[in-house]
């Protein structure tokens, strides 16, 4: 199992970014990407969010190594209530719904 410091620099190169380009992008010094990619320190949650935005990944996933499956099943769920929220609609109302798609 990967820890999060390991998790970091895979995306990171995997990214092609220098550990100062990842720096400057998140707002940090190259030297605190290096101590969170030697384990030495662990990024806030701020820092965290802003990382996996950069990166391509999640929070869940920089943490503990889970894929984005929950995500997307949070989407499918958002997705069935539009659809429900649709078949309330009138006759007219549902052709443009229909239309727009």
């Amino acid at each position: 199992m990967t820890t999060i410091s390991e998790r970091i620099k895979q995306l990171r190169t995997e990214n092609n970014l220098t550990q100062s380009e990842l720096a400057e992008k998140v707002g940090l010094t190259y030297v605190q990407i290096g101590r969170y990619e030697k384990g030495k320190s662990n990024p806030s949650s701020d820092v965290l969010q802003k990382l996996a935005s950069v990166l391509g990944t999640s929070t869940d996933y920089l943490m503990n190594g889970k894929t984005g499956q929950v995500e997307a099943q949070l989407t499918d769920m958002e997705l069935i209530k539009q659809f429900q929220e649709v078949e309330k609609l009138n006759p007219e109302e549902k052709h443009l719904v229909k239309t727009f798609l």
